[in-house]
């Protein structure tokens, strides 16, 4: 391995040289307690940034091995030094001067939520943090005097001060612990109370704004209505108390702006866990969960939605549907037809967002238009069956039509941001002769997606290499096929992205290679890689530094979008 001293020659030598002679310094230093890694240099100083790499060693690093013993408390650690990492990093911002992109540096972002992510990984042996480096240039000339500056002063203040347990500040890491153990604590209650969801008293649901995740200073905090209100004993906090929601069927109503889809929103992501001070910290929702809406114009492959369309006008099979432009109703069967295939065992839908004729026909329309020439069920009419026959729970936001009043199990009503439980009230205004029927078609075990097989088309390639390339948080596209994710709303960060583009690149490399593989059982192979080895488990030689964990059922989704599948 080389010295530090030999990278410092090597800058002296390479000083105003062309910008490419930065390619000599790729490789590995040893610096004073720790290794630096230089992985990919850039081309030129317009160029995305190059790509660099430090490894403390857990000797020197030391860090107590209770604090990353679980994976949760492992990923809680890691997120916490990623973020003390980047303040530092945020100081030397540009420090060092020269053209182009000269003087960044940069390492992941972290927001609201806490995952898992490639930008640090922290085991028994080491600490390991992958960063961005934009290596200073005049015009195209290398300026290595000021790359020394960030290599041999910046980096080192930011792994002294950020990657060095002695050197933290011990009760905010052991708060940070605490926090992570006592959220995994609530997600193991919930599966004992046979709860979906769990939103504690005083937490805090309304956002800063619509472009910012903070929480709202000032807002209403939340109170559980007493007949929903449960008590947690925590391993750190204590006792806790708030609102559990049950399985079953859970419709919440109320006014416009009244704090229904603030509710659902808070429900969507907790999913993921939050830092301190978010104000939905113990706001945890059963993590195989699912929104679902309606999705006009989505591709759909080989999905089986007969549970809730049938006898098509143009004899069109439900049982095996394709589409290249799926309408409101359409889309959204698929959407809670793949949802319950990934595994969920929730799913969040908001009336808002739904295809009308999907959720609800009206006794009136069901007199005027004949059963038979209605190819629709509605969701109404399986709900009961989704729930009895395959244990998947609903909750439901409504605001314009009451006929969720008969099948729900709890109602719950948001009022200026305050929750009631009307169920009783609405029990006895609801007239029993008025209760849609239940749906017996196509129930059962047609919800699985049994012997699904999928090959992909010819996809153009780079160098015999598949390309990808990434639209922000909201798409990305393999060859000349987009994938559209916008509308899968529980991707929380733009890296998440990243890691499904990886994700399907190699889906696609596994199906050319062997065309007849089912896709469920690939899909389960990926995932298990996913849990086992973390965001980086697909990718080819060196893992970057821009991803971060996803979950089964976003792999689902975005399988289930992309276009270049053919019979």
């Amino acid at each position: 391995m080389n010295t530090d001293r030999q990278l410092r020659a090597e800058l002296e030598r390479i000083h105003r040289k062309s910008y490419p002679a930065y390619k000599d310094l790729k490789g590995s230093y040893q610096f004073p307690g720790y290794i630096l890694h230089i992985d990919h240099v850039q081309g030129d100083p317009f160029a995305a940034p190059s790509k660099v790499s430090v490894e403390v060693p857990q000797k020197t690093a030391a860090f107590p091995a209770e604090l990353f013993s679980e994976k949760h408390t492992r990923i809680a650690l890691q997120d916490y030094l990623n973020r003390a990492f980047a303040r530092c990093m945020g100081d030397y911002m540009f420090q060092a001067k020269g053209s182009g992109k000269s003087g960044l540096m940069s390492i992941s972002r972290c927001g609201q939520q806490v995952l898992e992510r490639t930008a640090l990984e922290i085991n028994e042996k080491r600490v390991l943090v992958r960063f961005e480096v934009g290596f200073p240039a005049n015009g195209r000339s290398i300026n290595s005097p000021e790359l020394e500056k960030i290599l041999f002063r910046f980096v080192p203040e930011c792994v002294k001060k950020s990657l060095y347990y002695r050197n933290l500040d011990a009760g905010k890491i052991r708060r940070v612990f605490d926090l992570a153990e006592d959220q995994q604590a609530i997600r193991e209650e919930l599966k004992k109370r046979e709860l979906a969801a769990f939103v504690a008293n005083g937490a805090i649901l309304p956002r800063e704004s619509g472009v910012s995740d903070k929480p709202m200073k000032g807002a209403v905090v939340f109170e559980s209505p007493k007949s929903m209100e449960v008590e947690l004993t925590l391993p750190h906090k204590g006792k806790l108390k708030g609102m559990g929601i049950p399985r079953g069927i859970t419709l919440i109503v109320g006014g416009g702006y009244h704090g229904k889809s603030t509710l659902l929103k808070a429900l969507e992501l907790g999913v993921y866990n939050h830092i301190e001070g978010d104000g939905r910290e113990y706001v945890i929702t059963d993590d195989t969960a699912v929104k679902i809406r309606a999705e006009d114009g989505r591709a759909v492959s080989h999905v089986n939605i007969s549970p809730f369309i049938n006898h098509l006008p143009n004899g069109k099979d439900t049982v095996d549907f394709s589409t290249e432009d799926a309408s409101g109703s359409t889309s959204q069967a698929a959407n809670v037809v793949e949802a319950v295939d990934s595994g969920a065992e929730t799913l969040l839908i908001d009336e808002d967002t739904s295809a009308t004729n999907f959720m609800v026909r009206d006794a009136l329309m069901q007199s005027v238009i004949a059963k038979e020439k209605e190819p629709i069920t509605p969701f109404i009419d399986q709900a009961k069956n989704l729930y009895r026959q395959q244990g998947v729970s609903v909750i439901l936001v409504a605001g314009s039509s009451g006929a969720y009043f008969y099948i729900a199990d709890k109602i719950l009503q948001m009022d200026t941001y305050r929750a009631l439980d009307i169920t009783e009230q609405v029990r006895e205004i609801c007239p029993e002769g008025e209760k849609p029927a239940e749906s017996t078609e196509n129930a059962g075990n047609s919800w699985k997606q049994t012997g699904r097989m999928l090959r992909v088309g010819r996809i153009e390639k780079k160098h015999d290499q598949i390309k990808v390339k990434q639209f922000g948080k909201d798409s990305f596209s393999i060859g000349r096929d987009t994938v559209e994710l916008k509308y899968v709303e529980q991707i929380a960060d733009s890296e998440q992205t990243t890691t499904l583009s990886h994700v399907m690149k190699y889906i696609a490399e596994q199906l050319e290679k062997n065309p007849k593989q089912e896709i469920g059982r690939l899909l389960e192979h990926v995932c298990q890689r996913m849990e086992k080895e973390g965001p980086g488990a697909l990718c080819r030689g060196s893992v970057p530094g821009n991803l971060a964990e996803v979950r089964r059922q976003e792999i689902y989704a975005c399988i289930n979008r992309y276009r270049g599948f053919r019979r």
